[in-house]
């Protein structure tokens, strides 16, 4: 398919730059197929009425670290600003990173990185196309991962970082409860708006909640630059569903009850997954799966998302879940009905349909 065809006019107020407090006070339009003719415009705490007894939500308990490292470049008496963000480990002491300021950077170079007296160097072993360079850090294992902590900031998204730099709220606000498991550089948003009290109404209304890993990469935000769908390539992602969680979908599924994804994110963990019968297995390793029109689900009945960018990959899954028109349709209420927008908006509630 054309890639212009997710196109649509969001006008930038409708950008959420702050989010809803509480968390599931946020609004939720639970969209149905287009011939019901109907949106029904909700609020996040209201999903266990929505939703039914026995339903089973997945939810990605990745961590959001704090990929984003400010620093300098030393070479003889001058130094320049050098900004990276980490995508993917690859040993303890090597990172990928994506770098702004690489234009003379080389391999074999050091940067430093300070925040608050604390210091960081790392050395560049390889450099990439399209910025990405290879890093390998002084310090090694969880020592990198406490330094990261101490240096890093919240990889806010860019629609929001280019409005306002990221701040304290946002090491909070950029989280999800479910966070447990360290590695993702952006946050899985539909997780963001769940509370302890949500939680609570959910698990009392006989609704179970499960968890699987996918670490959210910067690919999520990389613009579609192809003109036909089938032309793009998605970055890799890495992923686990545990047996344990598998095992609890395949039941829910066995029992004729529906799994409902929570996130675009845990949504294509569980259809890599997936077998043709539906069925879930173990899975540990990447990801690279794009969901578009014309693609059959195997597993997932309904999905809780926020409202995504135009031509991105995350507006083509969610047109490939609900069909193109209704989910044009919906983003047109959305943005009528003054619905807030993107990682720190509002949320909807889709169902299957044409």
């Amino acid at each position: 398919m054309r890639v212009d065809l997710f196109d649509f006019d969001l006008p930038p107020e409708r950008i959420a730059l702050r989010p809803i407090v509480p968390r599931d006070a946020a609004r939720m339009l639970v969209v149905r197929p287009l011939a019901e003719k109907k949106f029904d415009d909700r609020r996040i705490h209201e999903l266990p009425d929505v939703l039914r007894p026995g339903d089973l939500l997945i939810v990605n308990d990745t961590e959001v670290i704090r990929a984003r490292l400010l620093g300098y470049r030393r070479r003889a008496a001058t130094r320049a600003k050098i900004e990276v963000l980490l995508h993917k480990r690859i040993a303890p002491t090597q990172w990928l990173a994506l770098a702004k300021g690489t234009k003379k950077l080389q391999p074999g170079e050091k940067i430093e990185f300070a925040r608050n007296g604390a210091t960081l160097e790392a050395e560049v072993l390889e450099k990439h196309e399209e910025g990405e360079v290879l890093l390998h850090f002084a310090v090694a294992g969880e020592k990198l991962d406490a330094a990261i902590d101490v240096l890093g900031h919240m990889p806010l998204p860019p629609y929001i970082a280019a409005k306002r730099a990221p701040d304290g709220r946002d090491a909070s606000d950029y989280q999800s409860l479910f966070a447990s498991r360290r590695g993702a550089v952006a946050a899985p948003t539909a997780s963001l708006h769940f509370t302890p009290d949500l939680v609570g109404a959910l698990r009392a209304r006989g609704i179970e909640i499960v968890r699987v890993t996918l670490h959210v990469g910067p690919g999520t935000f990389l613009p579609v630059k192809v003109e036909e769908t089938q032309a793009h390539q998605m970055h890799a992602e890495w992923g686990e569903i545990r047996p344990p969680a598998a095992a609890q979908i395949n039941q829910a599924r066995a029992e004729g009850r529906r799994i409902v994804a929570v996130g675009t994110t845990a949504l294509r963990l569980v259809e890599q997954a997936a077998r043709e019968d539906g069925t879930i297995a173990a899975f540990r390793g990447e990801t690279a799966l794009f969901v578009a029109p014309g693609y059959k689900f195997k597993a997932v009945d309904v999905l809780l998302t926020n409202f995504h960018l135009p031509r991105s990959t995350l507006f083509m899954l969610v047109a490939a879940f609900s069909g193109l028109a209704t989910m044009k349709a919906a983003y047109r209420h959305a943005i009528d009905a003054k619905y807030r927008f993107y990682s720190y908006g509002d949320a909807c509630l889709l169902f299957p349909g044409g």
